[in-house]
């Protein structure tokens, strides 16, 4: 009789990692039976998807608050999912508000349950870390500084690196005439930030702007924000739209480090609801907003946080990405980062990991 994992993420994020985790158990143990709620890389890597991530992916106090009943009805969904297929172990990747809700919920059900990519609970809500400790058999994190912290609460932890070198490998990008605009995966993110970063455009007409969109999205949907300003759109595929830019605008979260890893200068846009912007400013603790600048526990890159993020200071920050010393001194600290991530590989890590738990 066949054995069932059964693997949960809510974003484009988490879909890519799964779907490098799912090739790798699929490689060491093909006859297993893998189901998800994620996204087309998980489906892809051999996965049955039970549910599209673009069904979950809700952002922000007021964005949840709005959803609650949409909520409620995946974790009903979900539960009667997993007493189906029995599966032998069940990892939870990122996805916090719901990922350890969930959990909570499985461990009273006495499954296995494994996290891969942990909560930030570093950066805020530190309260999350007593119902990891409480609901979960493992944690594994990905960034080099998440160990120490974890393992001090007791939880069982183990860094298998960043998924992101593996799929980057040393790519050295050349800078060509193009600056590449990842303005997030999520329609608030992007209706707030994606019209200023395309203000730029008329200042730098020889660039062309390459928007990262998001397929779940629509074309209608940037096609609105984008009006008759030039620009092109790659499609699900932000290291294409990244990889040879002379500059990237990114929003925050992977893609920040994705940017590093491929070489290319960058600039940290963010912005949100003033609402959800006055309630996150008090709770989260941590001195920046990108992957970048936490791991190097220093400004690497240049952040534009809300009110920040104005036509005038984004554009006086691209003159400064553009130019020598700036620009170079920001490409050497990106081979500092590459050091701290170390060389391990991630997704088979992971892996081995995972399939202990199989009986």
């Amino acid at each position: 009789m066949s054995k069932n994992i059964y693997i949960i993420s809510g974003e484009s994020s988490g879909d890519v990692h799964g779907g490098n985790l799912i090739k790798e158990i699929k490689q060491i143990q093909p006859e297993l039976n893998i189901y998800c709620w994620g996204g087309e890389r998980m489906q892809q890597a051999g996965a049955i998807l039970q549910k599209h991530y673009k069904e979950l992916a809700f952002m922000g106090f007021v964005e949840v608050a709005k959803n609650i009943f949409t909520i409620l009805k995946n974790f009903k969904e979900i539960k009667a999912d997993i007493l189906a297929k029995k599966p032998e172990v069940i990892v939870l990747i990122d996805y916090p508000g719901f990922n350890l809700r969930l959990a909570k919920w499985l461990k009273k059900h006495n499954f296995k349950v494994i996290y891969y990519i942990a909560p930030q609970a570093w950066a805020w809500k530190e309260g999350r870390v007593k119902d990891i400790k409480k609901y979960t058999d493992e944690l594994l994190v990905i960034l080099p500084f998440e160990e120490k912290f974890f393992k001090k609460f007791g939880i069982k932890t183990t860094f298998v690196g960043h998924p992101l070198l593996q799929e980057i490998e040393h790519h050295n990008s050349p800078q060509g005439n193009k600056i590449a605009l990842l303005p997030g995966s999520r329609k608030q993110e992007v209706t707030a930030i994606l019209p200023i970063m395309l203000e730029m455009q008329a200042h730098y007409p020889h660039y062309t702007f390459q928007i990262a969109g998001m397929s779940h999205l629509g074309a209608e949907f940037y096609n609105s924000i984008i009006g008759d300003i030039p620009c092109e759109i790659i499609w699900n595929n932000a290291s294409k739209a990244i990889q040879g830019a002379k500059l990237a605008l990114v929003s925050s979260g992977t893609a920040t480090l994705e940017t590093a890893l491929l070489k290319t200068p960058q600039i940290v846009c963010y912005k949100s609801s003033r609402l959800n912007y006055e309630i996150g400013k008090r709770i989260i603790k941590v001195p920046y907003i990108s992957l970048v600048n936490l791991i190097m526990e220093r400004e690497v890159v240049k952040e534009l946080i809300q009110d920040q993020l104005n036509p005038n200071q984004l554009k006086i920050e691209i003159d400064k990405c553009l130019e020598a010393p700036y620009r170079t001194n920001m490409l050497n600290e990106y081979e500092h980062l590459r050091e701290k991530l170390g060389e391990k590989n991630a997704s088979k890590e992971a892996a081995t990991i995972v399939l202990r738990y199989i009986k």
